[in-house]
């Protein structure tokens, strides 16, 4: 996958965009659950849990194809079109000097 400064980074195949969503869907869950934590007036602020607590079946599916994107960002899309995508992508910024 590409750098982080890429121009293409919201580029990619589909599976690669679902791993970009259900990780800033992580992230963000995550980030609140912590807040709620600090504030430490017993707020629930996982989302996920408020959402689909009614269903644990399928909150568990949510957590695990979390991280399943995690374990995907971390290995890489080897698909030709996100390959394509970080070849232009590099040759572009090789052209306009950027890192």
């Amino acid at each position: 996958m590409c750098n982080s400064n890429c121009c293409c980074r919201w580029g990619g195949c589909t599976p690669s965009m679902i791993v970009k969503i259900l990780l800033i869907v992580g992230g963000l869950n995550w980030g609140l659950v912590g807040v709620g934590m600090l504030l430490g007036n017993g707020a629930e602020w996982n989302v996920v849990n408020l959402v689909l607590g009614s269903i644990p079946t399928l909150e568990a599916i949510v957590y695990v194809l979390v991280g399943l994107a995690a374990v995907m960002k971390i290995i890489g899309c080897k698909c030709n079109k996100c390959k394509e995508a970080c070849v232009s992508c590099s040759a572009d910024q090789k052209m306009t000097g950027g890192m």
